[in-house]
């Protein structure tokens, strides 16, 4: 079988399902495994997130869209001349990566029709059934089931030591910086299941913009910073604009030093390594009760002793590796 995926999420999924040597091309972001960089790129976007400020791509990407311009490149000749017989896609976000409408414009024209398949999970359930909707795409059905089931196990080992509801931290997640966002769609179930508290967004929300004054009126205990497609330097690099905040240093989770930047792999992907974002986070949120279970180099936390009474202006300096 000859598989392309559009998507890091997917790519991700086919590699942890034994598939690997039947992806045939990729989308430039699927970076994991380190295999999946050594696949033909299909799909490439036009604005670059490593080498622009949260502000820049967002003035770069109104401009594309009120021109009418696609952000991504789709290479059609390719998808022609190589007619896979699967493609993985998505439709929740415009921004992230080519969307399914794209490719299903190109297919129309094909004379081999493959099968799109649109990955659009909302909740951390959705999560685990687009493992199982590959698998079935892909003639590994039982690998997929075998994946989803060892997920909910591990799941299932952190939902077992956790306390009351009464006694878990008010949790708060950004996924973006100027302009504020946070993630929605599976995020909220994320918080939940690793043992925080958050009533302000549903499982399965839609992506949200916010007021900082939002942030600060819910004041939460610990605050997790995991900026879409962005790993901790970006993060280190956006971080100075929350500085500038009336009332950011008086947070709670601010003057307790409960900040913590995470790269956005165990977020923004949807796929295998959401179950480690799980156990990343409930290690954060529940320090007393979990340990080893976050990736490393994959989280930096303020230190809120040398933090206490710098100036401003030098908020990146303070953040450390967990210990």
């Amino acid at each position: 079988m000859k598989i392309c995926s559009l998507l890091p999420s997917g790519t991700e999924i086919l590699f942890a399902l034994g598939l690997g040597d039947q992806i045939a091309g990729v989308s430039d972001l699927c970076d994991f495994p380190a295999e999946a960089r050594t696949k033909p790129v299909v799909s490439r976007s036009t604005v670059d997130p490593s080498v622009l400020s949260s502000d820049e791509v967002e003035a770069v990407m109104n401009d594309l869209l009120t021109r009418g311009e696609n952000p991504f490149e789709l290479d059609q000749e390719w998808l022609v001349r190589e007619s896979p017989d699967v493609i993985l896609t998505q439709d929740l976000c415009h921004v992230c990566e080519v969307n399914a409408g794209q490719v299903t414009g190109v297919v129309a024209g094909m004379s081999v029709q493959p099968e799109v398949v649109v990955l659009q999970p909302r909740t951390f359930e959705g999560v685990l059934e687009s493992i199982l909707q590959v698998g079935r795409a892909c003639h590994a059905e039982t690998p997929a089931s075998q994946m989803v089931a060892a997920m909910r196990r591990r799941v299932g080992s952190v939902q077992e030591k956790l306390p009351p509801g009464s006694d878990r931290p008010r949790v708060f997640s950004l996924e973006g910086i100027n302009p504020l966002v946070v993630g929605g769609h599976w995020i909220p179930d994320m918080l939940s299941l690793s043992g925080g508290n958050q009533d302000m967004f549903a499982p399965g929300c839609n992506a949200k913009r916010l007021d900082w004054d939002e942030v600060r009126q819910y004041d939460p205990d610990k605050l997790f910073i995991d900026l879409c497609s962005s790993d901790l330097a970006r993060n280190l690099r956006e971080v100075p604009w929350l500085e500038s905040q009336e009332g950011w240093r008086i947070l709670s989770s601010v003057k307790s030093g409960e900040v913590y930047l995470i790269d956005h792999s165990y977020f923004s992907r949807p796929g295998p390594r959401s179950v480690e974002g799980v156990e990343l986070l409930a290690e954060l949120t529940h320090p007393e009760l979990f340990s080893g279970l976050a990736p490393r180099d994959a989280v930096v936390k303020l230190d809120g002793r040398r933090y206490a009474g710098q100036p401003d202006g030098n908020l990146a300096e303070f953040f450390q590796p967990l210990k």
